[in-house]
């Protein structure tokens, strides 16, 4: 009886335990949501004036802020793109061949990862300045492939980890050659991989601010709006589309996890 008692009450405080850790996690993020229906139109926009969707309508001619916007989803992308392909046959490399200084490299690649931010931001500003490369669109998204690759390299490593490269040798032996074999055999065992890293990579450059702030010249992206944007006030147009992105966050992440790229879905209906 004693024990049940316990486990009751072991299994409150955890549930009370969870309850709070969620609403740390997640109160922040409601009031953004909330803030961008706020009526209020006076500085620093903190006050509750009343509902309104007029945020929603001011975002769409907001210019400035959809293309600071547009330009984090295009360097996002390519930045994400470039680093996979990077990441990929990095790791796909040096998993699969020996050569002199690769425990060098292997450590070299937790420098982009564990130095702050603001040191690689400088380290790739003077690179930028002594190299003559004019500060941009190029500048910022050769400085996120550069701290996105060892992310990606990290999670195909991994998924390497446990691959059984007979399988690739039974290909060649059936007559596929290597550029066959890695394509239709390699890469799809990598796939989970491979995804992770580039969600991850993803991620990474559309929330960066500190590295684009010294690379970025005249480029804006989105965080780096908002940042400029702190000392008046957020105004609620900008909390309208954090809210739009966090709809479109949560969307991915439920149709990534209804078993669409997992296979789920191919297993039940063979089931049936």
């Amino acid at each position: 009886m004693k024990r049940i008692k316990k486990e009751k009450r072991v299994k409150r405080i955890s549930v009370i335990f969870c309850i709070i850790v969620y609403l740390y996690l997640f109160i922040p993020i409601a009031v953004i949501v909330a803030n961008s229906f706020n009526a209020t139109t006076s500085k620093p926009y903190l006050s509750w004036k009343g509902f309104t969707l007029d945020w929603y309508t001011k975002l769409w001619e907001n210019t400035e802020l959809l293309g600071s916007f547009g330009n984090t989803l295009i360097i996002a992308v390519v930045s994400t793109l470039l680093a996979t392909v990077i990441g990929t046959l990095g790791a796909v490399g040096m998993y699969r061949y020996k050569f002199k200084g690769k425990g060098i490299i292997n450590a070299l690649l937790y420098i982009p990862v564990v130095i702050p931010e603001i040191v690689l931001g400088i380290a790739l500003l003077t690179t930028f300045a002594r190299g003559g490369v004019p500060r941009g669109m190029l500048t910022l998204i050769m400085a996120h492939v550069s701290f996105c690759v060892p992310f990606v390299i990290f999670n195909v490593r991994a998924r390497l980890s446990g691959y059984d490269s007979s399988i690739e040798e039974a290909s060649m032996d059936l007559g596929a050659n290597r550029v066959v074999t890695f394509f239709e055999i390699t890469i799809p065992m990598l796939t989970p991989g491979i995804a992770g890293g580039a969600l991850l990579a993803f991620t990474l450059s559309i929330d960066d601010v500190i590295i684009s702030y010294f690379v970025n010249g005249q480029t804006k992206t989105f965080p780096l709006k908002v940042m400029e944007s702190i000392k008046s006030g957020v105004s609620p147009d900008v909390n309208a589309l954090s809210a739009l992105i966090l709809i479109a966050t949560i969307l991915l992440v439920v149709f990534t996890q209804s078993g669409i790229f997992s296979g789920k879905h191919k297993e039940k209906s063979t089931r049936r």
